[in-house]
């Protein structure tokens, strides 16, 4: 007869962990050690400037979670961390770990018995427009949606006709800009907090398209968006407030947008069942530690708030390997 184990729980209790031991290995540079052959701790510690009982006891940890392999009693990558986690790596994304794990970003679930009494973020501290924080959120997570923004502009993208495309909580930029990329013909304008629109347009200057993308700084509630978009970009923003207010953001875009122009949201979207697919179904919580109102919206949700705000027909199309989905949305 076997016994109960609670091993389940033990790990999930001590599971607070798991991301400041990847955010030191990360600033450590241990994978990118290994992955040049640094594969003991003999190796790994010096070029750590760590010592050796730190650096063994991190990477075993680090095994134990799957992040690493430890073959014949040396390190190696998983093949996936070799791709996001090696600094040396084209699609490197260790630098989402600034934001994610940020101490502001922590402090949000400090209390979350607190969270779920109010249904909402108890803490406001990183609400201001004027944070750094948003401005570090900008800087750590494009690498990170680099491969939604891709997928994205290929479906919303019209190479060799002109198109006027909005995009709104522009951030890093890289959604209006992934459009431009595509498309020669397309003229992007970005919306957002003044401070974080410098790297968008850092970005926009690096790749080469500043002489084809704008800036409206302010907020998406108030700002003078202007008029005769053919495409509105809304990549990750929607999930920030609750369904009024979600109407009403969707009234501005559609009252901007030419008749046969299109909404394109981008979001993590959950099945109807709220529990799969994982990851944009476990954004819900991210949400109520961090939002006011917000939440992991459903496409039947989404459908419903843009048919509120004047729009026409939606389609959902997920954008694998990625947790995100693009919501194609018709003006009427």
């Amino acid at each position: 007869m076997s016994h109960p184990d609670p091993g389940r729980i033990l790990q999930a209790l001590t599971a607070y962990q798991l991301p400041t031991s990847l955010k030191a290995a990360l600033d450590l540079e241990v994978f990118t050690h290994i992955a040049a052959g640094a594969n003991t701790p003999e190796k790994i510690a010096p070029l750590c400037q760590a010592s050796e009982k730190g650096v063994r006891v991190l990477c075993d940890y680090l095994t134990v979670q799957g992040f690493l392999l430890k073959p014949n009693g040396v390190y190696e990558l998983h093949p996936e961390t070799g791709i996001f986690l090696d600094k040396k790596s084209p699609a490197y994304l260790g630098s989402v770990a600034n934001f994610l794990s940020h101490d502001l970003m922590r402090k949000n679930f400090s209390d979350v018995t607190a969270l779920v009494r109010k249904g909402g973020a108890v803490s406001h501290e990183m609400m201001g427009p004027d944070d750094p924080i948003w401005v570090e959120f900008a800087r750590s997570m494009m690498p990170m949606m680099a491969a939604p923004a891709q997928l994205a502009a290929q479906k919303v993208a019209t190479p060799g006709k002109a198109q006027k495309v909005l995009d709104i909580a522009a951030g890093h930029g890289i959604y209006g800009l992934t459009v431009a990329k595509i498309n020669p013909e397309a003229e992007i304008w970005g919306a957002d907090w003044a401070n974080v629109l410098e790297v968008a347009k850092d970005n926009a200057q690096k790749m080469g398209f500043a002489d084809r993308f704008h800036t409206i700084p302010g907020s998406a509630f108030d700002a003078d968006l202007g008029t005769g978009y053919d495409l509105i970009l809304v990549p990750n923003f929607f999930h920030h407030f609750d369904e009024a207010t979600n109407v009403k953001l969707a009234k501005r875009f559609h009252a901007v947008l030419k008749p046969e122009g299109v909404l394109a949201t981008i979001e993590f979207v959950p099945n109807e069942d709220r529990v799969t697919p994982p990851f944009a179904a476990a954004f819900a919580m991210m949400m109520l530690g961090g939002t006011d109102a917000g939440d992991a919206y459903t496409f039947k949700e989404f459908d419903r708030i843009f048919r509120a705000a004047g729009f026409g027909a939606s389609e959902k199309y997920d954008l694998l390997p990625t947790a995100q989905s693009l919501i194609v949305t018709r003006y009427q």
